[in-house]
């Protein structure tokens, strides 16, 4: 089981043709934004973004007319609209800033709104991560093709704008007193090269909970604030884990109480990670835009920008009561498994009952992908900023259900099932 941890079930890949257009209303800071830099004469899809190709895999798969439909059959379209003309009204750094800000947060608060029934715009139901993701990843290329006439750090800009669409800005805790804080990251769907309509229940999970309220076991209340990550190994490289649990493990009165992070893992059933391995080994499995690790089983690496650390951090989430609380309609385990190469070894064992004393890390309870690097990179610096705070990694089931006719992007069961996941992490995360 171990060596197929990070390994998805392949789908099948189809065409669609584009259907459908409903535009949403940005919210009133992005709207402004909009006016603002709207520069006078400029045609409304900006004439100063270039044709020039998709600068990555990723990018290149929005030329699937299936893309285009969950941007505006999600009800995201105004923002792919509006955002170039915005773009080329820009006249200044500071001003590109600015706007990456607003309109990175605008869209993040959209489709948190949207998935929590706020705002029900677009046809696709309001639980779908999707729509966000493919509407931030046409925002991100036609920032790509961006060309302002002055000079500007293209990666800053893709950054301050990833940053703020995921949920990294404008987001914290309220600090009300006598309410625990939990913070839990998901992530983007991944998989797309076998079936471009694969969605991540980690992310729907993130857009339905944020900043909501629930009971917790023993009835205290505790607020959820929540981030959706790339799948993407550069976007770890830069420290994309860090500014996001940064904040949160500071100390002060806004500080996280707990910390999960979540992924999607196996099929039928949900994994709690008992451990997080420093390395990454999953290759020949890519990324998002097609990069490969460096490590593989045989020969695991290290992520560039580590700190320090052990080989393995053990969960210190409250697992015993995890599994108590529900175990139904999926199964919820502990998982205790690692790949380790021993101490005076050269080979990689696998193991069932966790690492042992001087091994080196081939993959922890959540293989050597980036949902293993996600646990380890934030537990780390939780060793470091507030080593008493429980953390962890919940792995979700596999999201089924699609239909099997391609031209249609979601259906009853595969609804179902993403809201089934959704109601049981929530039950798992109020567990004490």
């Amino acid at each position: 089981m171990s060596r197929t941890r990070q390994v998805l079930l392949p789908l099948a890949l189809a065409a669609l043709t584009a259907a459908g257009l409903f535009a949403a209303p940005l919210p009133a800071h992005a709207a402004e934004s909009a006016a603002v830099t709207a520069g006078a004469g400029e045609p409304a899809g900006g004439g100063c973004l270039t044709a020039r190709p998709a600068a990555d895999a990723e990018a290149a798969r929005l030329a699937d007319p299936r893309a285009g439909r969950f941007v505006q059959e999600g009800g995201l379209g105004s923002f792919t609209a509006r955002f170039p003309a915005a773009l080329c009204g820009v006249r200044t750094p500071a001003e590109a800033d600015r706007l990456l800000d607003a309109w990175g947060v605008a869209l993040w608060e959209s489709a948190v709104d949207r998935a929590q029934g706020r705002r029900p715009l677009g046809t696709l139901p309001i639980a779908d991560d999707r729509p966000l993701y493919w509407t931030r990843l046409t925002m991100d290329d036609q920032l790509a093709r961006w060309t302002p006439t002055f000079a500007v750090d293209a990666g800053e800009l893709r950054s301050r704008f990833e940053d703020a669409s995921r949920g990294l800005a404008d987001n914290a805790f309220s600090g009300t007193r006598g309410i625990e804080r939990v913070f839990v990251s998901g992530f983007d769907p991944f998989g797309l090269d076998g079936d471009l309509r694969t969605a991540n229940p980690s992310g729907a999970v993130a857009l339905a909970l944020n900043g909501q309220r629930v009971r917790l076991a023993d009835g205290r209340l505790a607020e959820l604030r929540t981030v959706v990550l790339p799948v993407r190994y550069a976007d770890f490289d830069h420290g994309i884990v860090e500014r996001a649990f940064g904040p949160r493990l500071a100390p002060g009165p806004k500080a996280a109480d707990r910390i999960t992070t979540i992924s999607q893992g196996y099929p039928g059933l949900f994994t709690l990670e008992a451990w997080a391995g420093r390395a990454r080994s999953a290759d020949p499995y890519p990324d998002n835009v097609g990069a490969l690790s460096g490590g593989t089983y045989q020969h695991p690496v290290d992520a560039p920008g580590l700190a320090p650390g052990p080989q393995f951090i053990a969960t210190t989430l409250p697992t015993a009561a995890m599994t108590a609380a529900v175990q139904s309609p999926y199964p919820v385990l502990l998982n205790t498994e690692v790949s380790e190469i021993p101490a005076g070894a050269t080979d990689p064992v696998d193991r069932s009952d966790g690492p042992t004393p001087g091994s080196r890390a081939v993959e922890g309870g959540g293989g050597g992908y980036l949902s293993n690097e996600v646990a380890y990179r934030s537990n780390l610096l939780r060793q470091q900023l507030a080593p008493a705070l429980p953390g962890g990694h919940l792995h979700t089931p596999v999201l089924t259900g699609l239909p099997a006719d391609p031209q249609q992007l979601t259906g009853p069961d595969f609804e179902a099932n993403r809201a089934a996941i959704t109601a049981e992490v929530r039950t798992l995360l109020a567990a004490r």
